[in-house]
């Protein structure tokens, strides 16, 4: 595996958790490919073990030999390594032993937790990862050699999968009845107004539709929904902008694209 196709694999990965963990997305590819030697370690080909995690792992674990410095001195031992069935829990396990630390200290890597790729490698240094005392330089290396500080900036089209983007494209569909309905209207711009207002209850039943079947959580109000968040509020078709959830959001963005969130300036 080349260098480029490591990265090109793991990105959306890392760039995915990042969204969950708030780990610096750099940071994770970083340290994968350090580890694993840009996923052709014995370890990585073997067991899917992306940062030399040690333990039992989702598939068990693997034995396999190992440097580590001991006073300073590079020395090779055996130990046992955590076994993944595939990179996505590799990156994922990862990131729950930064967020969640040791037995011995839970809060061994809270400093990586939130901060810029730089910084959240010299710390997770600091906190002792690895026994290499180059380890942070290295990853830094890393990172200004092949420019991994720009997957740490999540555009909006980067915030959903290609599952998301695809039933958003579904749900413009379950406007199409209301698109017919405004365009039949040829009252005021106030009638317009109160035309859309009355078709709220029609678009809460809609969102609680798709919420109960796809069984979504309440969540935070994601960036990419804040246009449409804005202009439902302005509207007066919601009263709450926050807790809703994924696909509820998903909803409101598409009614917007779709010029169906009439806002208090347009009247």
């Amino acid at each position: 595996m080349t260098e480029t196709e490591f990265i090109t694999k793991i990105v959306p990965y890392a760039v995915e958790d990042m969204q969950r963990s708030h780990i610096a997305a750099s940071l994770t590819i970083a340290q994968a490919a350090l580890e694993s030697g840009f996923g052709n370690s014995g370890l990585t080909v073997k067991a899917n073990n992306l940062f030399g995690i040690k333990g039992s792992g989702p598939a068990g674990s693997l034995s396999m030999r190992t440097t580590e410095y001991r006073n300073g001195q590079a020395v090779q031992v055996s130990a046992l390594f955590r076994a993944y069935n595939n990179w996505g829990e590799s990156v994922a396990d990862h990131s729950a032993l930064i967020a969640q630390g040791v037995s011995w200290n839970r809060n061994l890597y809270s400093k990586v937790v939130g901060v810029d790729g730089k910084t959240a490698a010299r710390e997770i240094a600091a906190a002792g990862y690895a026994t290499d005392p180059n380890y942070a330089s290295k990853l830094i290396q890393l990172m200004n050699t092949y420019n991994l500080y720009q997957y740490d900036e999540i555009k909006e089209d980067d915030e959903m999968s290609a599952e998301d983007k695809q039933k958003l494209d579904s749900l413009e569909g379950e406007v199409k009845e209301l698109r017919v309905l405004l365009a039949g209207l040829t009252a005021s711009r106030d009638t317009l107004k109160t035309g859309v207002q009355e078709q709220g209850q029609a678009i809460k039943g809609v969102t609680e539709r798709v919420v109960i079947i796809e069984g979504r959580t309440v969540m935070n109000m994601p960036a990419w929904a804040e246009p449409a968040v804005q202009a439902a509020v302005a509207a007066g078709l919601l009263d709450t902008p926050a807790g809703g959830s994924y696909d509820f959001y998903r909803i409101l963005t598409v009614l917007n694209r779709a010029g169906l969130l009439v806002t208090k300036k347009g009247v």
